[in-house]
């Protein structure tokens, strides 16, 4: 008996598993005169949980919803789960969590009640087993009877989370989940994302939290439009060249505006009782430094992330986009 060998990329075509839960490529969104996204490509991998970032009306709404057909783009081309994001959106829908900033649910319905309803929109069968089930994993059933309102945030996090699994989503698009919840909340949530994530839950959040940032498995970094970086944190704080320095002493404001004079400061921030002075000249910069207590840091992702917004400019004032 003769056997024959199937190329990998072949099976992948037979099964229709696609590399990646989200390819997109050149998309665009014009709101009238406002070009609010500009050519972005971006990939999120099976599995793989991608962060978000970038300043307040950079775009990150409005290009979540076009990866997943909520939006049509004015040009470029993208697969979600491998449905086309221009034909075939509402295949898309039925595959996909959606998690809004803002909490979307009835206050005066109780936890159970909320997915129980949405189990019903959904025209779910089984429904108690499945509300069940979504109470059980996101450890809502103690509550499960009390009213949203009375929620605190983390709470009622938990609840949207919780609807957005019910269908048992391959895709989970998360627009800045965790603002306003303390950070005790936050990191629970985290661990719920991680562990979806083992299960090959694809996941895209936004966020502005550096630490939540840190957690991801990779970044992507979106200005007024222009997608700047992309890749893992070490990566994208790597590509950037910026070296680090902390002063610490007295009078950190005054040496502060004395060193953004300088062409060789890309950037001084001011951490508590410390100066982060950064520039991509680590020779002109300990120049400019002696006589001061200074000492070399690794920049981090906050650095990164404040150099970015600064080479950027707000060209739309609107931060709903």
């Amino acid at each position: 008996m003769l056997h024959y060998s199937i190329p990998v990329s072949l099976w992948k075509f037979l099964l229709n598993t696609p590399d990646y839960a989200i390819d997109v490529r050149d998309l665009n969104k014009y709101f009238g005169d406002k070009h609010v996204v500009k050519n972005l490509s971006l990939q999120v991998g099976r599995g793989e949980i991608v962060g978000f970032l970038g300043p307040n009306g950079s775009g990150k709404t409005t290009a979540i919803r076009m990866m997943c057909g909520l939006l049509t783009p004015d040009s470029g081309e993208g697969h979600c789960l491998g449905y086309n994001i221009a034909t075939q959106s509402d295949a898309i829908k039925r595959e996909v969590g959606y998690m809004t900033q803002k909490f979307s649910y009835w206050e005066d319905l109780s936890i159970r009640e909320n997915l129980d309803f949405v189990a019903r929109v959904y025209e779910l069968a089984n429904r108690k087993h499945v509300v069940d089930e979504a109470l059980e994993t996101l450890g809502l059933t103690s509550r499960s009877s009390q009213l949203a309102r009375s929620l605190s945030g983390g709470w009622k996090q938990r609840l949207a989370l919780a609807a957005c699994m019910l269908r048992h989503p391959k895709l989970l698009l998360l627009d800045e989940p965790t603002a306003g919840v303390d950070p005790s909340a936050r990191r629970d949530f985290w661990e719920e994302l991680h562990e979806l994530a083992s299960k090959g839950v694809s996941v895209l959040i936004s966020t502005h939290y550096m630490d939540e940032a840190e957690r991801c498995h990779k970044l992507a970094y979106i200005a007024y439009g222009n997608l700047l970086a992309q890749g893992s944190a070490k990566n994208i704080i790597q590509t950037q060249g910026l070296s680090t320095y902390e002063i610490r002493g007295e009078n950190l404001m005054d040496i502060s505006k004395f060193l953004e004079r300088h062409e060789a400061i890309e950037q001084t921030v001011i951490f508590g009782t410390t100066l982060h002075v950064s520039g991509k000249n680590p020779q002109a910069i300990e120049t400019l430094l002696e006589g001061q207590n200074f000492a070399p840091i690794p920049t981090s992702l906050e650095d990164v992330f404040i150099y970015l917004m600064k080479q950027t400019q707000d060209n739309f004032g609107d931060e709903s986009v």
